[in-house]
């Protein structure tokens, strides 16, 4: 069963959605050393490529979504994974049932956060891991007090995230993902672009500037070269970053 690009989330093999598959694919790869041989619950799995790469050096992932026809493209395309139906603040697991709760690119959708954080708690073994990664609000939607994505509920900057995190979760390493190498480049290269609704300026101003389709070619094909190699994880400047990245444990 094929997905269709809805705007809500990501998914691969589109070369216009590509720089956006590759920076939700950076934390997936970042999140690996974390899971290592561990039972993982992945919570908002999604189209399941995430899971999947969990899947090659954990012991066990559980890949759940609450929508129904990702959770039947994600088990038949990807074998690996244990897929299960549910609503992310009522997850349908034994309390101190799994090692790690992956949670990449989806708290921001989520109405009831702090519900969402304390069900991973509730999950959790005692002192287990949650990784988590969001837009920085700061960043993401620059100057604004609500989401421009119809999607989001509420984006959070670094601080904020760590104050939703303090009831259930002691926050270990903060992260903020930035561009570097040929993306750094773009940016400079599309610096003057004004999109129509705020967003960091260069490559990610440019490409919502106008539809795929009415796209440069040097943009279309700049887009769909993009590699994870060509972002980074960095403890520095995280208020300046494009995602936040999180690794925190249980109290």
């Amino acid at each position: 069963m094929e997905l269709s690009l809805t705007g809500e989330r990501t998914l691969p093999g589109i070369a216009a959605e590509n720089y956006w598959f590759r920076r939700h694919e950076v934390a997936y790869l970042a999140t690996r050393p974390w899971v290592r041989g561990a039972t993982v619950l992945e919570a908002g799995a999604g189209e399941g490529y995430g899971a999947d790469i969990l899947a090659r050096v954990a012991r066990r992932v559980i890949a759940v979504d609450y929508d129904a026809t990702a959770c039947e493209h994600a088990a038949k395309a990807y074998p690996a994974l244990t897929v299960a139906r549910a609503n992310l603040g009522e997850l349908p697991f034994a309390a101190n049932s799994v090692d790690v709760v992956v949670n990449l690119q989806v708290i921001e959708h989520l109405r009831d956060q702090p519900r969402f954080l304390a069900e991973c708690a509730r999950v959790l073994r005692p002192a287990g891991t949650l990784v988590l990664s969001t837009p920085n609000r700061l960043t993401f939607s620059p100057g604004l007090d609500a989401p421009v994505n119809p999607f989001h509920t509420r984006e959070l900057s670094a601080a904020e995230l760590t104050e939703l995190l303090e009831p259930h979760f002691r926050v270990d390493r903060m992260y903020g993902v930035h561009h570097r190498g040929r993306l750094r480049r773009l940016d400079r290269r599309y610096a003057d672009v004004v999109p129509p609704v705020p967003a960091p300026s260069g490559i990610v101003a440019a490409q919502f500037a106008s539809p795929p389709a009415t796209w440069h070619p040097a943009l279309r094909s700049a887009v769909a070269a993009v590699s994870h190699r060509h972002f980074t994880l960095t403890e520095q400047n995280i208020d300046a970053s494009l995602d936040l990245f999180v690794v925190a444990h249980r109290k």
